[in-house]
């Protein structure tokens, strides 16, 4: 008998815990008023991943359940955006006007307080900070301003009631590293904005920075700031690291990264180079780099495919091909269409900044080297709805060499095998279809002439 109470207690004690078991999701429901869309996005902040789409019925009302990392969220709807700050166990209810969504959003149930504190806080900041460029300040009064601004949110906080003590606690932190983050900005900032091209400030002006401990796993979550600051740290590592070594800067990077003491900070800091390894001169050694200092699987599959597809695309390599590309000039060409010459291809879109700055530079290239053994070929990665665009912005700028537009964007085989994730990107091929230079210099860059001459085109 004792035996089957005891079993019978267990279970209960078993069913009770996994009743009571904290949430792995927060629930977002609410009603926008004016409604002309049928989905909600829901995006992160800090990265701006996509997280989510909220289902919008027609009268406006919407609920649904969202899995994914505490932290601040935009929410889009009607091309309007507000934030929202969620965490596991989370229940919001959100009322607005959809045509003013920001400015009429009203947050009600579990998280409301936290979220409200948050929207106070940033209006209460912007009351402090006012119109004028805080950066152009000198020295004292800076200080002066951020040190009222951190004061006064502090105040705010700590008379809010109803939030929870690790929210609070997490931002009594973020309004410290905040101030901290403005501090580490000032120099570069006021040089800038009050038109100092040689500011340096005073010597003990960045002393409270000498506190921060950047190897805070929490904080680095918790705070935006934190984050910032952490970056800025080991990139002010990798610059000296850079000098010093006089080794390029992606690898510096690398090398300066590695060293953080926290792997999850560590992980996300080699997470923003894992797109520099189709950009690299070295290869192997970023490879390598990487590798050994990341223990985050999924970044690590990802920078691995990208190694082994860019292993067939290195200097002297038989160029991947492409075929039957629409010609701006009439019909279709091919890459083996352009064999016999050197081949120098520019990949770009027409609404890329980068590309299209790149334009002049290329125009003048084109015409000093019109009458040698070099094509120059551009490769449009726009998409088809933008065929047209890509047209007359050619016939606008009056660009010159061969027009092509790819068969599938960024999803073209010939983008894909190059690795290509990021434009503008140029590529040299020599008149046997090998490559030269998968990472060619651009056309603004004198580096690309030296290429042209040591190939003697």
């Amino acid at each position: 008998m004792k035996k089957h109470l005891f079993l019978m207690g267990m279970a209960i004690l078993a069913f009770s815990c996994k009743k009571n078991a904290p949430a792995d999701y927060a629930l977002v429901s609410g009603q926008f008023l004016n409604n002309t869309d049928e989905k909600i996005i829901l995006i992160s902040f800090n990265d701006r991943a996509f997280l989510d789409t909220l289902q919008v019925s027609s009268d406006g009302t919407f609920n649904d359940t969202i899995r994914g990392d505490k932290g601040l969220y935009q929410l889009i709807y009607n091309k309007m955006r507000t934030n929202i700050h969620l965490e596991n166990g989370y229940n919001l209810i959100l009322n607005a006007d959809s045509k003013a969504l920001d400015s009429t959003v009203v947050i009600t149930g579990t998280g409301a307080e936290e979220n409200n504190f948050l929207r106070a806080r940033s209006k209460k900041t912007k009351e402090l900070e006012g119109t004028e460029n805080i950066y152009i300040l000198e020295e004292d009064a800076f200080k002066d301003k951020t040190t009222t601004i951190v004061t006064s949110l502090n105040e705010l906080l700590n008379n809010t009631e109803g939030l929870s003590e690790p929210f609070r606690l997490a931002q009594q932190k973020d309004i410290k590293y905040t101030y901290l983050n403005k501090l580490g900005n000032y120099e570069y900032a006021h040089a800038r904005y009050a038109k100092k091209k040689d500011f340096k400030v005073s010597p003990d002006f960045l002393s409270d920075l000498d506190l921060i401990d950047y190897n805070s796993e929490e904080d680095y979550i918790d705070s935006r700031a934190y984050k910032s600051l952490v970056g800025k740290h080991y990139r002010s590592k990798a610059a000296e690291i850079k000098t010093t070594e006089n080794i390029s800067k992606d690898i510096a990077d690398l090398q300066a990264f590695s060293t953080a003491k926290n792997q999850t900070i560590k992980n996300d800091l080699l997470g923003s180079t894992v797109a520099g390894i189709t950009r690299t001169k070295h290869l192997d050694e970023y490879y390598k780099l990487f590798m050994a200092a990341s223990t985050d699987e999924e970044q690590n599959e990802t920078l691995k495919g990208f190694y082994e597809n860019l292993k067939k695309v290195q200097d002297g390599n038989p160029s991947p091909k492409f075929d039957n590309y629409v010609n701006y000039a009439g019909g279709t060409t091919s890459l083996d269409d352009l064999k016999g010459k050197y081949v120098y291809i520019d990949v770009w879109a027409t609404w890329c900044g980068p590309c299209i700055r790149e334009i002049p530079a290329l125009k003048e290239t084109e015409q000093q080297y019109h009458d040698k053994n070099i094509e120059f070929v551009s490769i449009s990665v726009d998409k088809q709805k933008d065929f047209e665009k890509w047209k007359k912005m050619i016939n606008d700028k009056e660009l010159g060499g061969v027009q092509l537009f790819a068969d599938n964007d960024f999803q073209s085989k010939f983008i894909k095998d190059y690795v290509i994730n990021g434009i503008p990107k140029f590529i040299l091929l020599d008149p046997s279809g090998n490559i030269v230079n998968a990472n060619a210099p651009r056309p603004s860059d004198p580096k690309l002439l030296s290429l042209f001459n040591e190939q003697g085109i």
